[in-house]
Parts: structure tokens; C-alpha cells; sequence
């Protein structure tokens, strides 16, 4: 991927078929992307970081100071998150079909073939976060095109390294992200309206989070919540 040096940034350059600048900043170690339409020039992508320079430098200390994030193993002990609530998991030998329940207080049954390797456990494990997320999302997608005043043509869940959520606005479509289960009801309720809301307006403009204002006055909080909830995940600029 090329790299550009902007002051003593090293950022790398995507060139998309996008309409407008987007900056990202990584988990661990900072690194920095920007991804830009087609022709932008060179200037306009070394003003477009530098006028962001005092917010990638807030977050890459946030980065340094936070502890290295601890690789899951998925064994009896471990704690996992559901809907913002720390949950332990509880492995037992099961000669059936592997699958998880859910018991108070707060404790994941993992029930797993003898034998089993991490990534089996893991894939247990996320099939049935995937499960629970799609059988919230009918009844509160429903809920908020009402507010909102639009229909979705299809919505759907998959794993995304940084977005919490996606709209095709031409095919009327969103993405969930899987990782948005492990977070607070109202997290989840925060992207739905933010991706509904991009039917009305494309890009984040006054027009939008003055939509999101309408609809969803809290937003605000919602979405420090989610920030805080980040852990590993990258963060980016003007994302939801």
C-alpha cells in the first residue's frame, strides 16, 4: 500500500471510488490510513491530515496507554461480553451438536465436542452471537424506519474491521457489525437510526446530524458509549 510522509506522519494512501476523504487511525500502534476518492491531489490529502493532526495524536496516546489486548482462548473462566454485560464462559464435553446457553447469572455455556481446538470453540461461539443479533434487528429496524421514515430493501450482519455499520444507499441496504451484540442495546440502536438516517443524507454534514438530532436526540450519548466500548477496534474519523 503506498505511504506518504505528512510532516512526521507516515500514512498510507488508498485511492478509492469513494466521494469523500476518510481517516483512520489503528489499534495498537497508530498507524495512520487515509482513504480518498479517485483524483484527490497530493495537497489536498496532506492539508486533509494536517488539519487532523491534534486529533490522530489524541488517539494514538490513547493507544499507547491501553493494555495489550489479551488473545481469547475460549476455555472455562474467560470473560465475554453480551449486550455490555461481562459474561463467564463455562465449557462442557458434549457429544451433541455444539451450542451455547445463555444462564443468569451471567454465566455462557459453551457445550463442545471433546477434543476441540480454539478456532471450533470460537466459531461456536460467534454463531450464536450472530444468531442473537438477527433476531433483535427485525423488530428494532422495523421500529426505527418508522421515526425515521424509511424502508430498508434488505439488512444483514457481518464482521467488519472498522465500521460498526454500512449503507448502500442505492440498493437500500445496511450492514450490522457482529461485534455490536458484545455492546449495550442502545449502542446497536445508535448505528441502526445513523445508517437509516444516511437514506435521507449521504455524507456527515450539518443536513445529517441535524437528522440525527430529529430522530434520535440522545445520540450523543449513545455514541460516547460506544467509544468507550471500543477496546481493540480502530478508530475513525466521522465514523459511526
Amino acid at each position: 500500500m503506498p505511504t506518504v510522509q505528512i510532516g512526521d506522519l507516515l500514512v498510507e494512501v488508498v485511492r478509492k471510488n469513494i466521494r469523500s476523504l476518510r481517516l483512520t487511525v489503528y489499534a495498537p500502534d497508530g498507524r495512520i490510513r487515509v482513504a480518498v476518492p479517485t483524483r484527490t491531489s497530493d495537497q489536498a490529502i496532506q492539508d486533509f491530515v494536517a488539519a487532523r493532526r491534534t486529533w490522530i495524536s489524541k488517539h494514538q496516546e490513547k493507544f499507547k496507554l491501553q493494555k495489550p489486548a489479551v488473545e481469547s482462548l475460549y476455555v472455562t473462566g474467560e470473560t465475554h461480553y453480551y449486550q455490555g454485560i461481562g459474561y463467564t464462559l463455562q465449557l462442557h464435553t458434549f457429544d451433541g451438536t455444539p451450542h451455547v446457553v445463555c444462564q443468569e447469572p451471567q454465566t455462557l455455556n459453551l457445550y463442545i465436542r471433546e477434543g476441540s481446538t480454539q478456532q471450533q470453540r470460537e466459531k461456536v461461539l460467534l454463531a450464536w452471537y450472530r444468531r442473537q443479533l438477527k433476531a433483535q434487528l427485525p423488530e428494532m429496524v422495523a421500529q426505527w424506519q418508522k421515526v425515521v421514515g424509511v424502508q430498508v430493501n434488505e439488512w444483514g450482519v457481518k464482521q467488519m474491521k472498522t465500521r460498526w455499520g454500512t449503507c448502500n444507499i442505492r440498493a437500500k441496504r445496511i450492514w450490522l457489525n457482529l461485534e455490536l451484540i458484545k455492546r449495550p442495546s442502545s449502542c446497536l440502536e445508535y448505528v441502526v437510526v445513523h445508517e437509516l438516517v444516511h437514506l435521507h443524507e449521504r455524507l456527515h454534514n450539518a443536513r445529517f446530524w441535524g437528522l440525527m438530532d430529529r430522530f434520535m436526540p440522545a445520540w450523543r450519548t449513545h455514541r460516547e458509549q460506544l467509544k468507550r466500548t471500543l477496546l481493540e477496534t480502530p478508530i475513525e474519523l466521522d465514523a459511526c
